[in-house]
């Protein structure tokens, strides 16, 4: 499974129920777009000194999904459908669905908005 930015919060925050969807997974995915939009909000964050080493933590431990060619034409397909259909998402959701597409993976995530691609499992919690 694909960890979102809020499913990066809810681990980091502890959510048991989010940790309930988890317990599967030995090891969790993690986009490098996810842990850039982190990372962000970390800077603008007061409680930034206790949640950074839990984010190198959490980092170390999962498997980093790095961009390369083939995630670049599926993001590239991906947004002309999702454009066509009139069902745009953020621009970094579109990079971890094809990030997602690409390694055949389900996205833990709150936002429905990934519902409108198509293929994709999100997991909810």
């Amino acid at each position: 499974m694909i960890l979102d930015t809020n499913a990066v919060s809810g681990v980091l925050a502890g959510d048991l129920a989010l940790a309930a969807v988890l317990d599967p997974e030995p090891r969790h995915h993690l986009p490098v777009v996810v842990i850039g939009e982190y990372r962000y909000g970390l800077l603008r964050s007061k409680h930034r000194r206790e949640l950074d080493p839990l984010l190198d933590q959490l980092v170390d431990e999962s498997i980093v999904l790095n961009l390369d060619q083939v995630t670049a034409n599926t993001y590239a397909a991906l947004r002309h459908q999702l454009r066509a259909q009139g069902t745009p998402i953020p621009e970094n959701d579109v990079w971890i669905a094809a990030l997602a597409l690409q390694h055949h993976l389900s996205v833990v995530t709150r936002d429905q908005h990934f519902d409108h691609v198509k293929g994709l499992h999100r997991v909810q919690w």
